[in-house]
């Protein structure tokens, strides 16, 4: 049976919830402040890479030990 590292799952879900933020400040900033907008976007789409790498990682873990 695979055993699923739900710490990363779990620091995803986390940086998820904060990304959630991070847009709806961008889109409250957006007209107000472009730049800052720019800014809150740039910081959440970093934050997505770091999240897609921690689900990348479960996920190959999982293949990995189904093999």
């Amino acid at each position: 049976m695979a055993q699923i590292d739900t710490n990363k799952l779990k620091q995803a879900e986390a940086a998820s919830a904060i990304v959630k933020d991070m847009i709806t400040s961008a889109i409250e900033q957006s007209a107000a402040n472009p730049t800052l907008c720019g800014e809150a976007l740039k910081t959440a789409s970093d934050e997505i890479s770091q999240i897609q790498t921690l689900i990348s990682d479960v996920q190959t873990q999982l293949q990995s030990q189904s093999s």
